[in-house]
């Protein structure tokens, strides 16, 4: 379980990082993330699931708001419409330059979303009465 739910989480990251350009992206990829979650919680119960995310649904929910919600307001604070992209070139040392834009920061705001509000419906289902 551990295997398959940490594999579960890189391949979740790798659908958010590559979600911009092509399939995938925070949706897709928080989905993914939420599954390796429900995956454990089926494993060790939804107790342990909440302990392995270190922090509550809720928290990501919000935080994922915040961040997408940045996301939009920087072209605004740049003079441009709301969800302008803006994009910067990281340089990366033996490697072609990195373009880091507003799309992936709105795509990993979705992802937080995503994750926390799954998790806030399927925790609570699987909690023994």
């Amino acid at each position: 379980m551990r295997f398959l739910a940490s594999l579960l989480l890189v391949a979740s990251v790798f659908l958010l990082w590559r979600g911009h350009n092509e399939p995938g992206g925070g949706f897709a990829g928080g989905l993914m993330a939420a599954s390796a979650f429900v995956l454990h919680a089926l494993a060790l119960g939804p107790d342990g699931a909440r302990r392995a995310l270190r922090v509550s649904p809720l928290f990501l929910i919000a935080t994922g708001l915040g961040i997408a919600l940045l996301a939009a307001l920087i072209g605004v604070m740049a003079g441009d419409p709301i969800l302008t992209g803006h994009w910067v070139t990281l340089d990366t040392p033996g490697a072609e330059n990195l373009k880091v834009g507003t799309p992936l920061l709105f795509d990993a705001g979705v992802y937080l979303v995503v994750v926390g509000v799954v998790l806030n419906i399927i925790l609570p289902l699987m909690e023994d009465e």
